[in-house]
């Protein structure tokens, strides 16, 4: 199978179809791919079968809402990957003796990272790197993670709850998780409530809200405490956690110094335990056998530099960034 690829890749190697696969594979969807490449659904579907063609080997296997990439698919996505990352950094090399570094970042990133220091060291890099490049792509940590290891990001922000292998990591958010409800609710504005009023509430959850997965503490909690009262709405974005449970659909846990405002407003009420349940942290991440190219380093390099000045109090806006002309620099 790999003489065949490679015959292909050496031969007739039409990139627009790699990386239309590279993209379904990622996302585990065709509909999802198209949107992300902004193309239409058809022409996802026609760029798969137009590779598998070409190849003579099934790639996908799709059973319900199952959507895996079959043992040849798998072997076409990691030569993919490995392409996809040397193009990305052939801008970089090519400019290499410039004087001003030039390149491309891909940053993946869970939503909603609410941090004063992320911000201005945004702000500051571009002041710094103005011809660096940075695209930001919003995923869950498990997808992450799982690109990461397939080297086709520069790095990533997410949530790992265990060491793995071959990724590099250093903590740049611990955010305190804590028990909300919103203004239509039962319990919103009740005061001297204890945990035990809480057990038999319905809850809005995260989808990575299970055992193993990235916020399985929160899970962990609940069946220690003895909740009983059901999952009634969950999804993966903390905006729409957060809304859900504005709306009424149950109680539920959201990072304490992301909800400030909406506490200030009363859109949301806290609920026990007072000192919240869990700290979770928002890694830095990046694979450390990865070939880096000299903006991507820079990026780094960067980052780690402002983890290093701030601390985490800052970083998480409890306490004030001292900035030169309100920017962090790079």
């Amino acid at each position: 199978m790999r003489a065949e690829i490679a015959h292909f890749l050496n031969n007739r190697l039409d990139w627009n179809l790699l990386r239309t696969y590279l993209v379904i594979v990622q996302e585990r969807s065709i509909s999802r791919a198209a949107a992300r490449l902004h193309v239409t659904q058809p022409a996802v579907s026609q760029a798969l079968k137009r590779l598998e063609d070409t190849l003579g080997r099934k790639l996908i296997e799709r059973r319900g809402a199952q959507f895996d990439p079959t043992q040849a698919g798998t072997e076409v996505y990691r030569i993919a990957s490995d392409i996809y990352s040397n193009i990305s950094r052939l801008e970089t090399e090519l400019d290499a003796r410039a004087q001003d570094i030039t390149g491309s970042i891909r940053l993946l990133s869970v939503s909603r990272i609410e941090s004063p220091a992320y911000d201005a060291f945004l702000a500051g890099f571009h002041r710094a790197h103005a011809r660096i490049d940075l695209h930001i792509e919003v995923m869950r940590s498990s997808d992450i993670i799982s690109s990461l290891l397939q080297k086709t990001a520069t790095a990533g922000l997410g949530l790992c709850r265990n060491p793995v292998e071959k990724l590099e990591t250093r903590i740049f958010l611990r955010q305190r998780y804590a028990i909300f409800c919103g203004p239509h609710h039962r319990l919103f504005g009740q005061t001297q409530l204890t945990m035990s009023d809480l057990l038999t509430e319905n809850f809005v959850s995260f989808t990575s809200d299970q055992i193993g997965d990235s916020l399985s503490p929160l899970t962990v909690f609940r069946d220690q405490k003895g909740f009983t009262g059901r999952i009634v709405a969950a999804s993966p974005s903390l905006d729409e956690v957060r809304r859900l449970i504005y709306a009424g659909y149950g109680i539920g846990c959201l990072p304490e110094h992301i909800v400030c405002d909406d506490l200030a407003q009363q859109r949301l009420w806290r609920l026990p335990p007072e000192d919240g349940l869990v700290d979770v942290d928002v890694n830095l991440l990046w694979h450390r056998e990865r070939k880096m190219s000299t903006a991507e380093q820079t990026f780094l390099e960067s980052f780690e530099r402002v983890m290093q000045r701030y601390s985490m109090a800052q970083r998480l806006g409890l306490e004030p960034l001292e900035t030169r002309d309100g920017i962090i620099a790079a």
